[in-house]
């Protein structure tokens, strides 16, 4: 992988809307529940943003991202305090059975190798260890893929590339569209259509300025979330047998077989 993902990640001190802050919140809050007193390492972690809240809860933490760039931001932030390694997130310099949770948050589409990951999370977890995957739901009528992505993954997607690999999973859907604005959903249908005809503004800039016109003032995105940065939502439990059209986002907990 040659692209340096900065122009499509979410930097410490980019403006952003309200309720993108309460979604990466959500995402961490989430899997604090899995970290407490365990190995943890998050892949594709980015600026960092839930590293401080992670590390101070887990018993070990690392955190790791393909771009260096966007690496050297976290570092400025977190100095000494938190373990950050370059790395492809596809071959992993893990010793075999030596983490308890791998963490890869809205970053399993831009790998080139999906299957090529969960193999090597397969070989660093220890039996009834845990992969956690936060990712934008595919199955979206309005859906709009990121640039530089390879294969989003909805449901019955992950579950079957899961299982194919050994690991049961769970399902939840964060971010409900039934709790959405009435002028976010009155513009669904005309983002749908504005994507069809691909005027959909690739860089993080251009989308900003999409987003101030539909949200209004943006905020500041935190370089480090602590647990009261927003208000934790419980994600509500999916099926996994059909596609989810009714959450922005996916939450998969994936737990190798013993």
């Amino acid at each position: 992988m040659s692209t340096d993902y900065v122009s499509v990640t979410e930097i410490a001190g980019d403006e952003v809307t309200h309720e993108q802050i309460e979604r990466l919140c959500n995402r961490y809050y989430w899997a604090g529940n899995y970290c407490t007193g365990m190995d943890v390492v998050e892949a594709a972690c980015g600026t960092g943003q839930g590293l401080g809240y992670l590390s101070k809860i887990a018993k070990t933490f690392e955190g790791a991202d393909y771009s260096d760039e966007i690496l050297k931001i976290a570092r400025r932030h977190y100095g000494n305090r938190i373990i950050l390694k370059q790395f492809d997130a596809q071959v992993m310099p893990y010793k075999d059975k030596s983490k308890d949770v791998i963490l890869l948050f809205e970053a399993i589409y831009y790998l080139p190798d999906a299957e090529k990951f969960i193999k090597e999370c397969s070989r660093i977890l220890r039996p009834g260890g845990k992969l956690l995957i936060a990712t934008a739901n595919k199955d979206l009528f309005d859906f709009n893929p990121s640039p530089y992505s390879y294969t989003y993954y909805g449901v019955i997607e992950l579950k079957a590339l899961f299982h194919k690999h050994g690991f049961t999973t769970q399902f939840w859907g964060d971010t409900p569209i039934d709790v959405l604005s009435i002028k976010q959903r009155i513009l669904r249908p005309v983002k749908k259509i504005v994507i069809s005809l691909g005027l959909i503004p690739k860089s993080m800039a251009g989308k900003k300025l999409l987003k101030r016109l539909v949200f209004g003032d943006l905020l500041k995105m935190p370089a480090e979330i602590n647990d009261t940065t927003a208000r934790f939502v419980s994600p509500d439990a999916l099926p996994s047998d059909k596609p989810c059209t009714t959450h922005k986002v996916i939450f998969c907990e994936a737990t190798l077989v013993s």
